[in-house]
């Protein structure tokens, strides 16, 4: 059977084109959902959505996400159909670095990329046309991921892998897309899947020791693994940005940049609108309200990035007065 093509959604105008009758009024249910279910740190959306999805046919949605940006992705997915509500933005604080570095000439190294989100959006020309690798292990995700190259010009650089401490392979498991982990070791489910350490990167000639990095560790359970196998690429001028699970009250991902590496921990606290440094964590305990989702914190070591940090805050400052 012939795939039908995807259905376009451009978030800027909120057109919709390419819809029967049927997956219009969806795309208002999801809408609806989705700016109901945001009142409770959408708790709930994913499930809705998939119901829902059951129901339609399946071809993928195309979202413009800017004038040089398109994202596809299965229409009514639960995970990723949030784009449709055009007040939601997803990972803010990612945003605010991203836009607040497009005049850097740095690599984003997205480390589970998933579909490809974050390349897609860093490499446009709004996000100053950077560099991105983005590095995947699932195979179902990758050719989603290869989609998204594929439309948006291959303009950013696809490798199927995880990312750990040593260089190997793993079992890659999960029931959701945006939750395969390579944590839970051996399962008879799942698949066979390559891994490699950031260092590797170096080791393998894909980026340079003096380069700058915003290093995306995106990786259900793995962050300090992942954090691990990068020594060498972290004493550059590199960034890691990862998530410490809103479940975790320990903080543990957060506690081990503090307490077990030379980086600076920074956290973006959404009631200053800040990038602040951390010196201790019970800010986390205030930040961390929801605990379904994660939280994204920074750990560096380098000046160039610590200054640009201080300068997206000046930033900041500077419009609200």
């Amino acid at each position: 059977m012939i795939a039908q093509p995807p259905i376009q959604f451009d978030r800027t105008s909120g057109v919709i084109e390419g819809a029967n009758a049927w997956e219009r009024a969806a795309s208002l249910a999801l809408v609806a959902g989705s700016k109901v279910s945001s009142l409770f740190s959408h708790r709930g959306y994913r499930f809705c959505a998939n119901l829902l999805r059951k129901t339609l046919p399946e071809r993928d949605i195309a979202v413009r996400l800017n004038s040089d940006a398109t994202f596809a992705f299965p229409y009514g997915d639960g995970y990723w159909s949030k784009l449709l509500n055009r007040s939601f933005k997803y990972e803010e604080e990612l945003e605010l670095l991203f836009r607040g570095s497009a005049d850097v000439d740095y690599t984003l190294l997205d480390c589970g990329a998933n579909y490809g989100y974050w390349s897609v959006l860093v490499s446009s020309r709004p996000f100053g046309s950077r560099r991105a690798i983005a590095i995947e292990p699932s195979s179902k995700n990758f050719a989603k991921l290869l989609n998204n190259a594929d439309i948006n010009g291959n303009r950013f650089e696809v490798v199927q892998s995880a990312i750990g401490a040593t260089r190997g392979t793993a079992r890659l498991s999960g029931t959701k897309h945006e939750a395969f982990s390579i944590a839970g070791g051996a399962n008879a489910d799942g698949e066979n899947v390559p891994v490699l350490t950031l260092d590797n990167l170096l080791d393998d000639g894909r980026i340079s020791p003096d380069g700058k990095y915003l290093i995306k560790l995106d990786v259900e359970g793995v962050e300090i693994e992942a954090i691990k196998g990068g020594t060498r690429v972290l004493q550059g001028d590199a960034v890691i940005l990862c998530e410490d699970h809103g479940n975790d009250r320990n903080h543990t991902v957060s506690r081990y940049i503090l307490e077990q590496t030379p980086l600076e921990l920074i956290v973006h606290d959404p009631v200053s609108n800040r990038f602040e440094t951390l010196t201790e964590l019970s800010i986390l305990d205030r930040i961390k309200v929801a605990s379904h989702v994660g939280y994204n914190v920074f750990g560096t070591s380098s000046a160039f990035w610590q200054d640009r940090f201080r300068r997206m805050n000046a930033a900041a400052s500077q419009r609200v007065h």
